[in-house]
């Protein structure tokens, strides 16, 4: 195997030369993402919550991961693609296992991205990742009303902001789901999100996110 490792290693620096890149994680020249980056994008699988509903996060949402999920998402780095389908892979399979053995099949449910995103992308982050893993959603939802950028806005905030702008294209009876995002910060995007299943008539299993936002402070106590 030690001959397929360096006729990739020759093949990208050949790459290198026609097609100058950066790596997105760390900015070293001549790689999409270099090897020491894409170490740290292993899945290390934890569960938190949002709302009283386990969230299944596979890395944090700092460092390397924030470079590459901020240049995939916003910078145009397709090339990231294959270093982040593993980890979310791996969350959603942690996900499933847990999942009520009376749930039956579940449905992976994603998040639409904003027509204005759309328009600047031409793919949808989450569902791109997912079919790179070999898993596609069964269900996305549709945005409805104008929604702003998340980003700079409080916890509040986005919970105001994230309010009623989902809906399921269709009815979910009977059908058990599982809500699938890229990040996670206050959590107000997936739990609308769930709040749409539900409405549908659909039973949310779980949250699950790519990465997640480490919490300063607990969440205010309920009520």
């Amino acid at each position: 195997m030690d001959w397929r490792r360096r006729l990739t290693a020759a093949l990208r620096d050949a790459w290198a030369v026609l097609a100058p890149v950066e790596c997105s994680g760390c900015g070293a020249p001549d790689r999409s993402l270099c090897d020491a980056c894409r170490g740290q994008l292993t899945a290390h699988v934890r569960v938190t919550e949002r709302g009283g509903t386990p969230v299944w996060v596979a890395l944090d949402y700092a460092g390397v991961a924030r470079r590459v999920l901020g240049a995939y998402k916003d910078g145009g780095r397709t090339d990231a693609v294959p270093a982040l389908a593993p980890p979310l892979a791996v969350v959603v399979s942690a996900a499933l296992a847990h999942a009520p053995p009376s749930s039956g099949p579940v449905q992976l449910v994603t998040i639409p991205s904003s027509a204005r995103a759309w328009r600047t992308r031409g793919y949808h982050p989450v569902d791109r990742l997912l079919r790179r893993a070999r898993l596609a959603p069964s269900v996305s939802l549709r945005q409805v009303g104008d929604v702003a950028d998340q980003v700079g806005l409080g916890r509040m905030e986005r919970t105001r902001n994230k309010e009623a702008s989902l809906v399921a294209p269709r009815r979910l009876d009977g059908l058990a789901c599982l809500v699938v995002d890229d990040i996670v910060t206050t959590g107000a995007t997936l739990l609308e999100a769930r709040r749409a299943v539900r409405e549908a008539g659909g039973t949310v299993v779980g949250l699950v996110a790519l990465a997640e936002t480490r919490r300063r402070f607990p969440p205010p106590p309920a009520g």
